[in-house]
Protein backbone atom coordinates (compact mmCIF):
# COMPACT_ATOMS: atom_id res chain seq x y z
CA UNK A 1 0.00 0.00 0.00
CA UNK A 2 2.65 2.24 0.84
CA UNK A 3 5.46 0.95 -1.13
CA UNK A 4 6.01 3.92 -2.93
CA UNK A 5 7.31 6.18 -0.07
CA UNK A 6 10.70 7.13 -0.11
CA UNK A 7 12.92 8.98 2.47
CA UNK A 8 12.02 12.75 1.35
CA UNK A 9 7.94 11.85 1.75
CA UNK A 10 8.82 10.49 5.29
CA UNK A 11 11.01 13.69 6.30
CA UNK A 12 7.56 15.62 5.22
CA UNK A 13 5.77 13.94 7.08
CA UNK A 14 7.61 14.42 9.95
CA UNK A 15 8.62 17.54 9.50
CA UNK A 16 4.41 18.78 9.37
CA UNK A 17 3.89 16.28 12.39
CA UNK A 18 6.52 18.56 14.45
CA UNK A 19 5.02 22.11 13.62
CA UNK A 20 1.33 20.58 14.09
CA UNK A 21 2.07 19.16 17.76
CA UNK A 22 5.50 19.59 18.88
CA UNK A 23 8.14 17.88 19.78
CA UNK A 24 7.26 17.12 23.16
CA UNK A 25 4.08 16.31 22.23
CA UNK A 26 4.49 13.67 19.58
CA UNK A 27 5.83 11.36 22.11
CA UNK A 28 2.78 11.63 24.43
CA UNK A 29 0.39 11.03 20.81
CA UNK A 30 2.48 7.66 19.70
CA UNK A 31 1.95 6.88 23.42
CA UNK A 32 -2.04 7.40 23.49
CA UNK A 33 -2.59 5.65 20.60
CA UNK A 34 -0.47 2.47 21.60
CA UNK A 35 -2.36 2.22 24.89
CA UNK A 36 -5.73 2.74 22.89
CA UNK A 37 -4.20 -0.05 20.54
CA UNK A 38 -3.75 -2.50 23.28
CA UNK A 39 -6.84 -1.67 25.29
CA UNK A 40 -8.87 -2.91 21.90
CA UNK A 41 -6.83 -5.90 21.21
CA UNK A 42 -7.44 -6.89 24.51
CA UNK A 43 -11.18 -6.15 24.72
CA UNK A 44 -11.73 -8.06 21.08
CA UNK A 45 -9.89 -11.02 22.62
CA UNK A 46 -11.09 -11.16 26.00
CA UNK A 47 -14.98 -11.55 25.26
CA UNK A 48 -16.08 -11.73 21.38
CA UNK A 49 -19.39 -13.04 22.49
CA UNK A 50 -20.07 -10.31 24.61
CA UNK A 51 -21.12 -7.99 21.46
CA UNK A 52 -23.98 -10.41 19.85
CA UNK A 53 -26.55 -8.79 18.32
CA UNK A 54 -29.68 -9.59 19.76
CA UNK A 55 -33.61 -9.39 18.56
CA UNK A 56 -34.86 -6.59 20.86
CA UNK A 57 -38.31 -8.14 20.73
CA UNK A 58 -37.36 -11.71 21.91
CA UNK A 59 -37.20 -11.55 25.83
CA UNK A 60 -33.61 -12.32 27.77
CA UNK A 61 -32.38 -15.65 28.09
CA UNK A 62 -32.32 -16.60 31.64
CA UNK A 63 -29.34 -18.03 33.15
CA UNK A 64 -29.45 -20.66 36.21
Amino acid sequence: MFSNIGLPEILIIMFVLVLLFGAKKIPELAQGIGKGMKEFKKAVKDDPGENKITDKNQPPEKKD
